[in-house]
């Protein structure tokens, strides 16, 4: 029996930068549209999602991979793409993020806050307690 030719992974790798790094355009005619259609998808593969998951951790499968990745791939990335990606991504999700956070700011506004002590009172403490019970009931409704 013949062993299968495999080509060198340097090349591979190469040619993967070439071709997926010039397909911007088809990449964003692919997600035109689509959104109803991920959702729709995404939704009825909740049990699967959740079947492949909990096997995932059964086998260890993230430990795994973040041994297997290591420390300097992580910093490699995170110092190479991180910045300029992350500035962007917080450029881009504005109105996300006012929306996402308006309901808790919205619940912490609306809080009836015990009064404030001196400095280091152990009833301060109480008036942290009302705004953390009001996030997790909000976060528990959602």
């Amino acid at each position: 029996m013949a062993s299968a030719t495999v080509r060198n992974p340097g090349g591979v790798a190469a040619k993967w930068v070439r071709r997926a790094g010039s397909a911007g355009q088809e990449y964003t005619e692919g997600v035109q549209g689509a959104g109803q259609r991920w959702a729709t998808a995404s939704s009825a593969a909740s049990g699967t999602y959740q079947q492949g998951v909990t096997a995932a951790i059964a086998r260890g499968a993230f430990a795994k991979g973040v041994a297997r990745a290591g420390a300097a791939k992580y910093q490699r990335g995170a110092t190479e793409k991180g910045p300029a990606r992350f500035s962007q991504g917080v450029a881009v999700a504005e109105g996300d993020y006012s929306s996402a956070v308006q309901p808790y700011l919205q619940a912490i506004g609306s809080v009836d806050l015990p009064a404030r002590g001196p400095a280091g009172a152990p009833g301060n403490i109480q008036r942290v307690a009302v705004i953390a019970t009001a996030l997790r009931k909000l976060k528990e409704s959602r």
